[in-house]
């Protein structure tokens, strides 16, 4: 075996190649976190959204959209009265009939941006449990209630949404009356309107859905029962969690965009390496093969070369790992429905050591074995 010294030695030598490769492989792996943690969160908040006690009533045929679901008003009063095993606090029937409508806000000095709007009443409060508002109060009518992570979707300052402040839609003027939170969840960058106020700005006379927070999971099939028996009012029965689960995997799709470019990306880096590694490895041929003259053997060279290209690439995913921890985590990417944040969570910290572990040994074989090929007499001679 040759000393470990000897790869650390071989790396100095020529510092310039070295950045090459650890720069190189940085790229390669923080673009595996990029993907990673694209997914992981866009996933995440999918995923957290829905509550498995939470029944949503929709309009038949409009199972993959709320916003384009209509559900008569009285449907709301309806399931109160026929759904058994709706949970109740302090007596009060957690039932929620909601309108979702995706419109342009303009926040004076910024432009138009698009944002889900939700028409809510006090009962939303019961049905979404972990709704909480954070500065200010619910909104009466002519104020609105918003998300904490709503200027994101904005893509305004937060004092420009901050308690007090005024946002136009539709010609009128709103003031917003309080920021809320719901961790982990699309409601965060959402803006809640009174419902009357949303109905009427928006000239609709039906609702979205009608939210059900049953006393257990198991009850899901009482409301499923009140939508199949109750035909007039041509209602689906779905559980909070399922609708979210059918969006992530309508999201599936850009998620899968994300690691193919990640991919490509890196496979011109990978390809860039390994033509670094067989450089490197190719001016050193009368080198190697002297080793080989004075009784080392060539698996002993080729775990050397091997521990050479694996401490340049570790080097590289500890850098990527650094700049994933400062420009990665925690970034707030807006899309369509909502925003989401970019997670680091173990299995994607895992998976970029993984990367790299992968292309410091696969890397370097091709150029140590082609190095390592010819014959000793041959190999000697060659400049």
């Amino acid at each position: 075996m040759l000393p470990f010294s000897y790869a650390t030695r071989n790396l100095l030598r020529d510092p310039v190649r070295l950045l090459q490769k650890v720069f190189g492989a940085a790229l390669v792996v923080f673009l595996v976190f990029a993907a990673g943690s694209f997914n992981e969160g866009m996933k995440g908040v999918l995923t957290a959204s829905g509550s498995p006690r939470n029944v949503i009533l929709l309009g038949a045929g409009s199972e993959e959209s709320v916003e384009r679901s209509e559900v008569s008003v009285q449907a709301e009063t309806l399931a109160t009265a026929g759904i058994p095993g709706i949970e109740k606090r302090i007596g009060v029937p957690a039932v929620s009939g909601e309108v979702h409508y995706m419109g342009l806000l303009t926040i004076p000095g910024y432009g138009e941006e698009q944002a889900l709007l939700r028409g809510i009443t006090p009962s939303a409060f019961e049905v979404h449990r972990e709704v909480r508002i954070l500065e200010g109060e619910f909104p009466r009518p002519g104020e609105i209630l918003v998300g904490r992570l709503a200027h994101h979707k904005l893509k305004v300052s937060k004092e420009a949404i901050s308690p007090g402040s005024e946002v136009d839609f539709e010609g009128q003027s709103f003031t917003v009356s309080g920021i809320f939170e719901a961790p982990g969840t699309v409601m965060e960058s959402e803006v809640w309107f009174d419902r009357s106020d949303l109905m009427t700005v928006i000239q609709r006379d039906a609702l979205s859905c009608v939210v059900v927070r049953m006393s257990s999971p198991d009850g899901f099939k009482d409301a499923e029962l009140f939508a199949l028996q109750r035909l007039d009012l041509e209602l689906v029965a779905l559980r909070e969690s399922d609708y979210y689960a059918q969006l992530a995997g309508f999201y599936g799709p850009l998620r899968g965009m994300t690691w193919l470019t990640a991919g490509l990306v890196a496979a011109g880096a990978i390809f860039g390496g390994l033509n670094i590694i067989y450089a490197a490895f190719a001016s050193r041929i009368r080198e190697l093969a002297t080793l080989q003259a004075v009784g080392f053997r060539r698996w002993a060279i080729l775990l050397s070369l091997v521990q050479e290209s694996l401490l340049a690439t570790l080097l590289g995913t500890l850098l990527a790992s650094f700049l994933a921890v400062v420009f990665l985590e925690g970034v707030t990417v807006p899309f369509s429905i909502g925003t989401f944040r970019l997670l680091l969570p173990m299995s994607v910290l895992g998976l970029g050591l993984l990367v790299g572990l992968i292309l410091g040994t696969i890397g370097a074989l091709p150029p140590a074995l082609r190095c390592l090929g010819s014959p000793l007499p041959v190999a000697l001679r060659s400049s």
